[in-house]
């Protein structure tokens, strides 16, 4: 779990870090421009990195299910190297499909003017810039969109329908309640990440607003990194124990 835990912490950071300096820059300049390929590099990285982010939470509900389901097999079924082989899997995915992406939306003329609606140069925005018609984009996007998001998310609900199942069998109260809460952040950082993106990347682009898209956007690439390391904390006994302490109230009351 912790392995995992660890790229994600990583991919947080450098998801935020991609896109979000740029935005503090431009807030607080007069020159609100950013260069055609430093506007392609970020687009290729922000995908690489958000592809894979989706892909390792995948990978995140299988260790559960695991955990939960084999917990004497643990050790063997979840062996250190299933688990880097996933992560790399992971990656390769992302730096596959993000080439893609990036591919299809360079191919297209830009006639000008090239203003971007957005805080950070993100496919649909760009897209919006064309002078030339995009619905093989649209449809491009919405076939990935379907293999990068609903299918490691179907995954996600195949491995906790079972995880659920088994922990409906446990005879203590204490020992379903010990095995809801180990899945309770996972679930809570893919449903702040998935839907948003999947509202952005499997819609029509004639459907799309700027001001929705700016708001989904801010969402899952500086709330949802934000947030994360938070969740994933206050599972820790230790850290529970000295916000309680911070804010006054013994932890052995909760």
């Amino acid at each position: 779990m912790y392995f995992f835990l660890s790229i994600l912490s990583l991919l947080d950071l450098s998801y935020a870090t991609t896109t979000v300096p740029q935005m503090l820059i431009h807030l607080v300049s007069k020159s609100k421009t950013i260069s055609y390929v430093g506007c392609v590099v970020q687009m290729y990285i922000f995908l690489t990195l958000g592809i894979t982010e989706t892909w390792i939470f995948a990978a995140m509900a299988y260790d559960r299910y695991v955990a939960i389901c084999y917990p004497l097999h643990y050790r063997v079924k979840m062996s250190q190297t299933l688990c880097v082989l996933l992560a790399v899997s992971s990656a390769f995915c992302g730096l596959t499909c993000a080439l893609v992406y990036t591919v299809f939306a360079v191919n297209l003329p830009y006639c000008g003017p090239n203003e971007i609606n957005h805080f950070f140069c993100e496919i649909p925005a760009v897209l919006k810039l064309a002078c030339a018609d995009t619905s093989l984009n649209d449809q491009v996007d919405f076939i990935l969109g379907f293999i990068l998001l609903l299918i490691p998310l179907s995954l996600i609900l195949a491995s906790y329908v079972r995880i659920f199942t088994a922990i409906l069998k446990i005879g203590s109260t204490q020992g379903r309640i010990k095995a809801f809460s180990t899945c309770a952040s996972h679930i809570t950082v893919v449903t702040m990440f998935c839907i948003p993106c999947m509202v952005m990347y499997m819609r029509p682009g004639s459907e799309a607003s700027p001001e929705d898209d700016r708001k989904l956007a801010l969402f899952y690439n500086v709330i949802s990194a934000f947030l994360n390391p938070i969740i994933y904390s206050l599972r820790n006994k230790d850290v529970k124990r000295a916000f309680f302490k911070l804010v006054g109230t013994s932890a052995d009351t909760q």
